[in-house]
């Protein structure tokens, strides 16, 4: 089941991996940011390179290039979209045991390194956790946050029928079996890893199942593209990496949602299946400042796709 529904979440865009090193900031290009030690995280730029600064925080399994979706409405709107791979994903170098906790300090380097004081963050499905862990750790920096289909603190769930039955599956594993889940992660790397024929897209996207809101915002090329490709590109990286990333979802994340006190815009579709409009409107309870809206007839796919433009010029507008 694990292996055939990420089969399927493959894409159409060949990857190409550009020349190793660190660069000026430049957009659509990639550039490594040094951490401590030799390690490094990778990142790319979209929309306007002297806009407003918002650091985009990808979903999983995937990586920097979901910005994509990003691109055209920030330009228009004088955005400056920073995208980073997490540890361990694509370019960005392993951090072995890592915590959510430890986001913020490679945020901070990459912030320092750009000449960036002050950003917002955008978040759409598991890089929520990240979002919220910057806005809890750097409310000095961090003006406001937008969170869009976003994942909720799985380790505090104790009713997890509001999940995509596969992430019940990976967390049932994760707590009982852990060493399988790892083995399957493994057996199915190069199978993800592969670009599918451009023609097999209709089929992939009918043996999805998804919602239908879904399925028609996906039939768009360049959402198909920037949603599914940056996928393959974690999977590429390797599958340690895409298993670390994961772990971070089961486990506490060392902070109250109570916590946080910078503006959050909550953005969730009603039709959204990996994580249900009910436990997004308890997070919504949660959260000390947060404008909530659930979206009529959109799910996990369709809402940044459809929405993109409303949600950046909201998100600035704070």
């Amino acid at each position: 089941m694990f292996a055939l529904h990420f089969a399927l979440q493959i894409r159409c865009l060949q990857y190409t991996r550009q020349k190793k090193g660190c660069h000026d900031f430049g957009m659509n290009r990639e550039n490594l940011v040094q951490l401590e030690g030799d390690a490094v995280v990778a990142l790319e730029e979209y929309g306007d390179p002297n806009g407003v600064p918002v650091i985009f925080c990808h979903g999983w399994p995937s990586s920097r290039t979901m910005a994509r979706l990003t691109d055209e409405p920030a330009r228009d709107l004088g955005i400056r979209i920073i995208s980073p791979d997490r540890p361990g994903i694509s370019r960005s170098s392993l951090q072995p045991n890592r915590k959510l906790a430890d986001w913020p300090r490679v945020i901070e380097r990459v912030l320092d390194h750009a000449g960036i004081g002050e950003f917002r963050a955008l978040a759409i499905s598991g890089g929520a956790p990240y979002a919220y862990a910057m806005a809890a750790t750097m409310p000095g920096r961090v003006r406001a946050i937008a969170i869009v289909a976003g994942a909720i603190p799985m380790a505090e769930l104790e009713d997890a029928r509001g999940l995509l039955p596969l992430y019940r599956w990976m967390l049932a594993l994760h707590r009982s079996r852990p060493q399988l889940l790892r083995r399957l992660f493994c057996m199915a790397r190069p199978v993800l890893a592969l670009r599918p024929p451009v023609r097999l897209r209709p089929l992939l996207l009918k043996m999805l199942m998804l919602r239908p809101c879904d399925a028609e915002s996906l039939r768009d090329a360049a959402a198909f593209e920037a949603i599914f490709e940056s996928q393959r590109r974690a999977w590429r990286g390797s599958a340690e990496g895409v298993m670390a990333d994961g772990q971070i979802y089961a486990l506490p994340w060392g902070f109250s949602l109570e916590d946080i006190r910078v503006p959050v815009r909550l953005w969730h579709g009603k039709q959204d299946r990996a994580f249900s409009v009910h436990l997004a409107e308890e997070v919504a309870k949660r959260l000390p400042d947060c404008n909530a809206r659930f979206i009529d007839n959109a799910g996990h796919y369709s809402l940044p796709i459809r929405h993109m433009r409303e949600i950046l010029e909201d998100l600035v507008s704070l």
